[in-house]
């Protein structure tokens, strides 16, 4: 095989990365906390046994988020909280670590124990989780994560900040994973009855989408281009031997 064709695959293969994670973005539009994802493309220079002349390899690279925060909508739920500034929220996820989230829309299970939307537990800032007694009325939550009913403290929810959010990981239920030491939420404040919006801004994500497609067609077309090229040569050579 030509190397062009072995350029062009490399091409479309990390074209179709970037349509899935333009996908993905599009299906999360209305996902509160959630926040759109970015392919970075990288140059991979191969000397193939035998060539003087290297080929240049395009792949994927990593993703990156857009850290923009999504817009705030009024719930009035009291379990409800978002999040004013950089911080994360601590979620309990399996396996026993703490991933982090922007999605405060919160529920409660049978025992009373503060859950996100997928059902994982709220870590409370020691890393275990929060119970809300039943027959609590006047559930606060202040603008440090204390929740409170009307007999006093239950927990703080834990809040974290970190000096590179590109350093977060998605897993999956807008949730975070990371090896970096969470930081003090010395900039971030929690505000009770109010859920954060996802950041996707469907316009430009259509936009992205559409030259994509049209890059990776390029591509085909020219892969196409190549295969015709090469079996003329070979019907050429063959008629002449």
């Amino acid at each position: 095989m030509e190397n062009s064709i072995y350029i062009g695959l490399s091409k479309q293969m990390v074209l179709r990365t970037d349509m899935q994670i333009i996908a993905n973005n599009v299906a999360n539009m209305s996902t509160p906390g959630y926040r759109a994802q970015n392919l970075v493309f990288d140059e991979f220079i191969s000397k193939p046994q035998g060539e003087h002349d290297p080929m240049s390899f395009v792949f994927d690279k990593k993703q990156y988020q857009n850290t923009q925060p999504g817009s705030l909508s009024f719930t009035g739920n009291p379990l409800d909280i978002a999040l004013e500034g950089p911080g994360f929220i601590g979620i309990q996820a399996p396996g026993g670590e703490i991933a982090y989230s922007r999605a405060g829309n919160f529920q409660m299970d049978a025992e009373g124990t503060l859950l996100n939307s997928a059902g994982y537990p709220v870590a409370d800032t020691g890393g275990g989780s929060i119970t809300i007694p039943p027959g609590s009325t006047d559930i606060s939550i202040d603008e440090k994560g204390v929740v409170s009913n009307q007999d006093g403290q239950l927990g703080q929810i834990m809040v974290a900040e970190f000096d590179n959010l590109q350093t977060l990981d998605p897993m999956g239920d807008t949730l975070y994973t990371t090896t970096s030491a969470p930081l003090p939420p010395e900039h971030t404040r929690v505000k009770q009855g109010l859920v954060e919006g996802s950041n996707v801004k469907p316009v430009i994500e259509m936009t992205r989408m559409i030259d994509t497609l049209r890059s990776y067609q390029s591509v085909q077309r020219l892969l196409q281009n190549e295969h015709d090229r090469l079996r003329s040569a070979i019907q050429k050579l063959t008629r002449e031997g």
